[in-house]
């Protein structure tokens, strides 16, 4: 099935029809619109197949028709597979389900036969926890590759508006518990499933819309497609098919998630080709919002988990010092920040006879001794610099720097700062030793280690740095997280464990708050901490673990931040850190979610310990820091 890349690319499209009399026909028409595959019932719709009672049990003859008309290639790319309309796995007349139960499974094993890439599954109901067994039984049974789109509606039926004028704008209906009835059936049916990764959604776009705050959930889920019914578009003045704004805004955030669209119904628009469907999406796929530079950035990095960097214990390479220096963003702050700290400390009339003394501690491949630099070289002030970095490796590029530009303006120095035994005191320390979550690469640790070298009244940029901490819902990072299991470690373990990871296919539940804070220089060095945060939800949901973000002032003004409301523009040396919990936790509309997050220090290692105590208790995750801990 052809798939959706980035803008500038072609949206992937199906054309969704409920009776086909001739397979490869109907294919060649399909294709000629423009579509990329066609979803169609395996069986006729109406044909009631008999697995109870005879004489109809043992009717002679085809079921359906032969998988010669296409062949293999097109039935493994271009088709996707429906469930007949009247099978009822779920039905409290007995005969009728285990009818159902036969029915579904022959449609099932059929589609494995045919090789088809996906089979689309409709949920009408709250009861689905039969069709849920016979769909998980088939999986776990066969040595098939397909996937399962669960087609959900966002609205049932029996709450959509009778009362709708073609053209007129609707409001949104603020019943949430309407809005949420489609999503309560999903959420059961996932659940059923555990969360199985073959098993995505399909949801369907009604004429009405539930509130925002419900499609930010259902937005979150993992969907693949989206079924948009010829009855959603409104008509222009040309008299050409197009959507409301409400509808626009949600295929936009579709386009992101880089969902196929499925075009379901008859045309609505006959003077007009049914092509002019198509036209308008691909109209709406180019006029899309350009992606920003973070965006560009993070490209084929969205929920991909990574295991956040340990630079005190291990020593980097160069082209992770590499990346980090691309950030057009960072060090342009830092600039600043040493800037005006300079300014406030060297008065003009001692602009030639006070030289600051500058030490940057971890100074990697040199971006922060440049920047520094440069900012003294932007205030007309004097400045020595000292540039102290523990990676062997990385000293040879400061001393290359050294001999050929920097000069005796700056001393190298090979050595740990914790150890280093400076000729002098220093009037600014500039590093730049933050993680995703702010404390979490060490950085209370190192300064206080090489605090003592400070002048009194000497400044640490940054000068302080807070942890945030926010709620979230995503199955996508949940069987990612799943997906990390290791043979020779504890089964729980990866669920113990904080990953940095771009996020993208997920739901943030409430707005972050702050965990941990940590200011430069300091009286205090236990940089032990224990924090309870409480956030309201404000609707049903399921929670799957804690995003972690990070703002840090450098000097007065001068900040950095990737916590998504003050996000630092076009800076990408960060993505958050999440948090995962080993067992996902239903939230109900009225509930507070309340999480304890401890931050240890052994004097050998450090180490977070988190658990939810509200509205139900979870279990203390990374214990003793058994199952991760940071050198140091």
């Amino acid at each position: 099935m052809a798939s959706v890349s980035s803008t500038g690319s072609r949206v992937s499209c199906g054309r969704d029809l409920n009776c086909v009399p001739e397979v490869a026909d109907t294919l060649a028409v399909v294709a000629k619109l423009g579509f990329d595959f066609l979803c169609m019932p395996l069986f006729h719709p109406r044909f009631s197949r008999e697995f109870e009672l005879e004489p109809a049990k043992s009717r002679l003859g085809a079921q359906t028709r032969s998988d010669l008309l296409l062949c293999g290639r097109d039935w493994n790319t271009l088709i996707v597979g429906k469930l007949s309309p009247w099978i009822d796995a779920d039905s409290e007349i007995e005969t009728e389900r285990r009818n159902s139960e036969a029915a579904l499974s022959q449609e099932l094993n059929f589609s494995a036969y045919l090789g088809l890439p996906v089979f689309m599954v409709p949920l009408k109901g709250a009861r689905n926890a039969n069709l849920a067994r016979v769909l998980l039984n088939h999986i776990h049974t066969g040595h098939h590759t397909s996937n399962f789109w669960i087609r959900v509606p966002l609205m049932a039926s029996d709450d959509m508006r009778e009362d709708l004028i073609e053209n007129e704008p609707t409001t949104c209906i603020d019943d949430s518990s309407t809005d949420e009835k489609t999503w309560s059936w999903w959420h059961s049916f996932r659940t059923l499933c555990d969360y199985n990764k073959r098993i995505c959604l399909a949801i369907e776009v009604g004429a009405d819309m539930p509130s925002d705050a419900v499609i930010d959930k259902w937005l979150g889920e993992p969907i693949k497609a989206a079924i948009l019914p010829t009855s959603i578009f409104l008509t222009n003045k040309k008299g050409f098919p197009v959507l409301s704004k409400a509808h626009q805004r949600i295929i936009f955030r579709l386009f992101k998630l880089e969902a196929q669209f499925i075009f379901t119904g008859t045309s609505r628009h006959t003077e007009k080709d049914f092509r002019s469907y198509l036209q308008y999406l691909e109209y709406l796929n180019q006029n899309r919002p350009a992606p920003n530079a973070y965006e560009l950035f993070a490209k084929g990095y969205e929920d991909y988990l990574q295991s956040p960097l340990q630079p005190l214990m291990d020593n980097l390479e160069s082209q992770t010092y590499e990346v980090f220096e691309k950030d057009p963003i960072k060090y342009s702050q830092y600039q600043q920040a040493v800037y005006k700290c300079l300014l406030d400390r060297v008065p003009e009339e001692q602009k030639d006879s006070n030289i600051q003394v500058l030490m940057v501690l971890g100074a990697g491949r040199g971006p922060l001794v440049n920047a520094s630099l440069r900012a003294a070289r932007q205030a007309d002030r004097k400045l020595k610099v000292y540039a102290v970095e523990k990676n062997p490796n990385a000293v040879i590029t400061l001393e290359n720097w050294r001999f050929e530009e920097w000069g005796d303006q700056v001393t190298v120095v090979s050595c740990d700062m914790r150890e280093w035994a400076a000729p002098e005191k220093a009037d600014i320390i500039v590093s730049e030793l933050l993680g995703s979550f702010g404390d979490n690469e060490l950085s209370p640790e190192c300064l206080d280690g090489a605090q003592h070298f400070l002048k009194d009244g000497g400044v640490s940029i940054p000068c302080s740095y807070t942890s945030f901490l926010a709620p979230l819902s995503s199955s996508k990072l949940y069987n990612e997280v799943r997906g990390c299991r290791e043979r020779d470690k504890d089964p729980e373990c990866h669920f113990e464990t904080p990953y940095v990871v771009r996020l993208h296919n997920f739901h943030q539940l409430a707005e972050p708050k702050p965990c941990f804070t940590f200011t430069h220089p300091t009286t205090d060095m236990n940089n032990n901490r224990y924090q309870c945060l409480r956030f309201s939800v404000g609707c049903n949901s399921v929670l799957h673990g804690f995003a972690g973000y990070f703002e840090t002032t450098l000097y007065k003004d001068v900040t950095l931040s990737i916590k998504p409301d003050t996000h630092s523009p076009g800076m990408f040396s960060w993505f958050p850190i999440l948090f995962p919990l080993k067992q996902p936790i239903s939230i109900s509309r009225d509930d507070d979610v309340t999480v304890r997050f401890w931050r240890c220090n052994n004097g050998k290692k450090v180490w977070y310990e988190w658990a939810v105590t509200e509205p139900s208790c979870s279990a203390i995750h990374n214990p003793a820091g058994r199952s991760y801990t940071i050198g140091l």
